[in-house]
């Protein structure tokens, strides 16, 4: 009888992971099948994706380019059709955020194949420190072997704009774990520490999103070669590439992006005016602030083009009071204040 329970549970959750998965739009076919095996990483996965855009969109508030209308039709699909610096930051950001969430899903114990990560506490410190591995590790490989199948199973067309998407993609999920941080609780009598039991967290995913901005600011721009085995490989594009080109010699180091660089293949777009076939909003109606020092500010914000001012009239409930018993009286604010938007 529990066997007959046992085959009947797993019929229906696999019959549920693939309602579920062919409902979900974008994917390839070893996505979806990754997808009906792994059903609750995917999950884990997808939040991890919405996380990476939040995060995106927090960094980029105020630019030209804000990060909106990017995952509007596609959460899973190819993010941006132009091949430049903010794809390359979007990929990195959204990559980050799949190993970010599967991992801490693992710790939670809500993906079923995952949980603490065992081969931390294999290591032990020396004998000279007093401390050592213990609580729960967070499994970082498991979550970046999941978003590396699963999310570098999009990249088919193995042309440059793949391999630049495989590159951001491995960038994000090398940053995650390279800002993992070591934790420790202290043992001993009375509060002392006289021993220590340490473990492997994860940061704040601000953290990490910051750390992408500065990869972002540095991002390296690149084009793609046919080296002599027909391989296709991407290169930093400098003078003397054509000539690497012709005579398919063995590249040096210098001439490959590394592993945590952010690489591109065009410049950005102008985001100043509106182009919806390529995902650019422009910024005619965004509102900008005529005092600001920063990215906001309405003479860069608009792009020259000059700015709207508004008057705006606000009311709410404020100074409010309990009385016993039982009412609650208010007083009724207001303010006047000035908004700019970009014509």
């Amino acid at each position: 009888m529990l066997i007959k329970n046992v085959c009947w549970y797993r019929a229906a959750k696999c019959f549920v992971s693939t309602v579920l998965c062919s409902r979900i739009p974008g994917l390839t076919h070893t996505q979806r099948q990754i997808c009906t095996e792994s059903s609750d990483a995917v999950v884990s996965l997808a939040s991890g994706q919405l996380l990476g855009a939040s995060e995106c969109q927090k960094q980029f508030y105020g630019h030209r380019w804000n990060c909106t209308h990017v995952w509007h039709n596609d959460m899973l699909g190819q993010i941006i059709v132009i091949g430049s610096k903010e794809a390359a930051y979007t990929y990195g950001i959204t990559s980050a955020g799949a190993v970010y969430s599967i991992t801490a899903a693992c710790a939670k114990g809500n993906i079923t194949t995952c949980g603490c990560d065992v081969k931390q506490k294999s290591f032990s410190s020396s004998e000279s420190e007093n401390w050592k591995w213990g609580g729960c590790s967070v499994d970082i490989g498991y979550g970046m072997r999941f978003a590396k199948k699963f999310l570098d199973a999009r990249e088919i067309e193995n042309d440059n704009r793949s391999l630049m998407n495989l590159h951001n993609n491995r960038v994000g999920r090398k940053i995650v774990k390279l800002l993992l941080r070591t934790e420790c609780k202290c043992h001993g009598v009375s509060g002392s520490c006289a021993m220590k039991t340490c473990w492997k967290s994860l940061p704040s995913f601000h953290v990490i999103g910051n750390t992408m901005m500065k990869k972002y600011r540095k991002a390296k721009l690149v084009h793609g070669i046919n080296l002599r085995n027909s391989q296709l490989q991407l290169v930093l594009k400098r003078k003397g590439n054509k000539q690497q080109q012709k005579t398919g010699k063995i590249l040096s180091d210098s001439q490959i992006p590394k592993r945590t660089e952010l690489v591109y293949l065009e410049p950005s777009p102008n985001y100043c005016e509106r182009n919806i076939s390529i995902g650019v909003l422009g910024t005619t109606d965004r509102n900008c602030n005529r005092t600001s020092t920063s990215m906001d500010r309405c003479d860069l914000l608009c792009c020259g083009r000059g700015y709207n001012t508004h008057q705006i009239d606000r009311t709410w409930q404020c100074n409010c009071k309990f009385k016993w018993c039982c009412t609650v009286t208010c007083d009724v604010c207001s303010e006047r204040k000035e908004e700019y938007t970009c014509k």
